[in-house]
């Protein structure tokens, strides 16, 4: 039987009223999207359609689901705010402090000793709150949620972007900030703003080299890094149908990378399928009972441009593979032009490592078809000429490609097996040289590829391709070897050409587990003692931060004026960080370590205003803290991209900064900063990001009569004597202004329990 079943059961039953009811409302059929959107509402329906991509919304969650990385920090929160339980079904999953450096057990033992405190704390403060508790090696968060967790027609957040993986089970799974499974799992409603709809119609069925994965780098290329910002992309179609359920995951997990709210797809045989053969053939009973309401109406997806804010439209029989790099998850090139772009952008041809895994693309289907690829290696009489390395999704999926003889082809092509974990994917990956920052080339199948992110060296070109065509190109050793067309040479000097890979959907016997690596709560968990110790360099309990004083922001200083992409990562890095993800002043020694300053184009090189010298961004950010001087930050376009990670707004919280001035914001780390009380601003002309001088000290008038849809008044004092001003908007609605007014979301949450 599933988990949560009772709650799947209530939720079922009361969709099909609540569809009906939205639908009589807007006067028209509804997409899937539309349909989950309006059966979670909190209250009643509106007297009519909320406005897409301005009308701020709040909802009800069927559950929360928690990395260890970030959940350390949503559970500090959520210990303040004076529930004796969660309120809606919550996990937490141990997937991000493991490091990739020897193998699967000797990489698992050193982090169970080297993180015991935190995740000894999390283990205790899951039994307390009666969280479900998935211990170190149990498998990736979201494809532990996909096997467990997700079904059709719910709604879930995720303290992590790829949260959004759930949508290959037609669910609205979308990552949020802490601070936000906060307020659901203390049984508050959660705000979101009601998100625009693109509709992606998928025609014909992929064949050959082509994945699913390929479809998500063409999307990745058609609406760039930020053209599903506050978007929900739906997919529909033949094509869709055509889609395995895993294969749908893929897709609606890297829909993080074009900034969608969430993806989703429609229900169907291929996620019945799924759910039987992950043990929940209760869940594919009910729904089913309603499946007419767990996919968008047929009116919707017959005349798409009616009811879509924008549609996409490919035909999966004509796709063609892609590879999509470096250093951004956009720049997408078909595998026929990519020898000829590579050449003429001078990328390092030879490729050094090939990855495959992660949370994007670690089902059975996408080590078997990786595997097919592998057995050509000794049947061609080939040698594969790059490091060859793989994270298992899950111990499901890894006790069950072992038991089906996958890791023995994958030993015999040299093949490292790490842990159950992220690993590479997050940075966590301790490869040797990487420190000498050479030239170099990898290609993996993870979902990101910023600079640095994999092994933290800033001249290694990294490209996103899906698993199949990552091993092929391991096997080539040569970014410009295209599989389709090309030959190989092989031992004994001939050409010989790999055949397409193929692959099981699911396994023919099953999947197979002996200890899959879950924990319940205790029923009663009032007695449980949360372990964290007083001296620990890693956990540390939070203080509340101050309420606003009532006046507006005189003398900021400018910390930083970042330029150019500027994404959590650079805010926060993960890799060796992740350890101090549950103590905030520790990690707050990495805030924008990452951002490139404007003036000097250096990395964690800004002026200090109070002596004139260069030094790190938090070095001198600690020294306006201490006193007692605001600051402010200043970025370019969809600053916060990326991980959902609230760090990135909690430490210059901590540090002192008052507001943030950008171009545009990603929408998590929008939403994250107003969380934590911050003032999260954008330029109304853009040219006035040019304005920014280095010495500028800046004064931010208007907040005494903060309302919605007015503007603030931004001062520049020039180090000349001489000012501008100009106006700046912001998005705050009135119960964002009060998180801001009472010194973030958290303190009214504390002072209602109080009440």
């Amino acid at each position: 039987m599933a988990f949560d079943i009772d709650m799947i059961k209530k939720v079922y039953e009361a969709m099909p009223s609540r569809i009906e009811a939205a639908r009589k409302m807007l006067g028209r059929p509804l997409t899937l999207a539309e349909k989950i959107l309006y059966s979670h509402l909190d209250g009643a329906l509106p007297g009519a359609a909320y406005e897409r991509g301005k009308s701020y919304v709040d909802f009800n969650p069927d559950r929360v689901a928690m990395q260890d990385a970030t959940a350390q920090m949503a559970l500090l929160q959520f210990m303040q705010a004076g529930r004796p339980k969660v309120a809606v079904p919550s996990t937490v999953h141990c997937d991000h402090l493991i490091t990739a450096k020897v193998g699967a057990k000797t990489d698992l033992q050193v982090a169970t000793t080297e993180s015991k405190e935190v995740y000894d704390f999390l283990a205790s403060v899951s039994n307390k709150y009666g969280i479900g508790f998935w211990k170190p090696g149990a498998g990736i968060i979201h494809q532990v949620v996909l096997e467990n967790y997700a079904f059709p027609g719910g709604m879930m957040i995720g303290t992590d972007s790829h949260t959004v993986n759930a949508g290959g089970l037609g669910m609205i799974a979308i990552g949020v900030g802490g601070a936000d499974a906060c307020d659901v799992m203390a049984g508050l409603p959660w705000e979101l703003k009601m998100p625009k709809l693109i509709g992606v119609k998928l025609t014909g069925k992929l064949s050959g080299w082509a994945s699913a994965k390929d479809v998500i780098l063409k999307v990745a290329g058609i609406l760039t890094v930020k053209g599903g910002t506050d978007k929900v992309i739906e997919y529909f179609g033949e094509g869709a149908i055509n889609l395995s359920c895993t294969g749908k995951g893929t897709i609606c997990n890297m829909g993080a990378e074009v900034g969608a709210t969430t993806s989703t797809f429609g229900y169907d045989d291929s996620m019945s399928r799924y759910l039987k053969a992950t043990g929940r053939a209760d869940v594919a009973a009910l729904a089913d009972g309603i499946k007419q309401h767990l996919t968008g109406d047929a009116e919707v997806y017959a005349n798409p441009a009616s009811y879509f804010d924008e549609v996409i439209e490919i035909n999966l029989s004509e796709l063609e593979p892609h590879v999509n790099g470096p250093f951004t998850p956009d720049l997408a090139t078909p595998i026929s032009k990519l020898k000829e772009v590579a050449t003429a952008n001078g990328w390092p041809m030879k490729i050094e490592a090939g990855l495959i895994g992660s949370c994007t693309n670690s089902s059975y289907e996408d080590i078997a078809r990786a595997v097919s690829l592998a057995k050509q290696v000794s049947a061609k009489g080939l040698k594969s000429k790059a490091e060859f390395m793989i994270n298992p999704g899950s111990e499901q999926i890894r006790f069950t490609i072992e038991r089906d003889g996958f890791l023995k082809v994958f030993d015999e092509v040299g093949a490292t097996v790490f842990t159950n974990a992220c690993g590479p994917c997050i940075g966590m990956w301790d490869r040797t040289g990487a420190e000498k920052q050479e030239k170099n080339t990898i290609v993996h199948s993870f979902n990101r590829n910023f600079a640095k992110r994999a092994d933290g060296n800033p001249n290694t070109f990294a490209f996103v391709a899906s698993p199949e065509l990552v091993t092929a190109l391991a096997i080539a050793g040569d970014l410009g070897f295209n599989p389709l067309t090309d030959t190989l040479t092989n031992e004994k000097g001939e050409q010989v050409r790999l055949d397409a890979p193929s692959g099981d959907e699911l396994p023919t016997k099953g999947f197979a587990v002996e200890d899959a690596g879950f924990q319940a709560p205790a029923l009663d968990g009032s007695k449980v003692e949360v372990l964290v110790s007083p001296t620990s360099n890693r956990l540390q309990l939070l203080d509340p931060f101050a309420a606003w004083n009532g006046m507006n922001f005189n003398g900021l200083k400018l910390l930083i004026k970042a330029k150019g992409k500027c994404t959590t990562d650079h805010i926060s890095m993960a890799g060796p960080w992740l350890k101090f993800r549950g103590h905030l002043d520790n990690i707050s020694n990495n805030m924008l370590i990452g951002a490139v300053n404007a003036y000097n184009s250096k990395t964690d090189n800004i002026k200090n205003q109070l002596n004139g010298n260069y030094e790190g961004v938090p070095v001198v950010q600690r020294q306006y803290k201490a006193q007692n001087i605001g600051s402010i930050v200043v970025g370019d376009e969809n600053y916060g991209e990326g991980s959902s990670r609230e760090h990135a707004a909690m430490e210059p919280r901590h540090l002192g900064v008052k507001a943030v001035l950008v171009k545009s914001f990603a929408r998590i780390h929008e939403t994250n900063l107003k969380k934590q009380g911050m003032l999260a601003i954008t330029f109304a002309n853009n040219a006035d990001y040019d304005k920014i001088q280095e010495d500028d000290s800046i004064d931010i008038l208007g907040l005494t009569s903060f309302a919605p849809g007015q503007h603030l008044t931004v001062v520049l004092n020039h180090a000349d004597g001489t000012k501008e001003e100009f106006n700046v908007n912001h998005s705050y609605n009135a119960q964002q202004i009060e998180w801001f007014k009472a010194g973030g979301a958290l303190n009214i949450i504390r002072a209602s329990v109080k009440a």
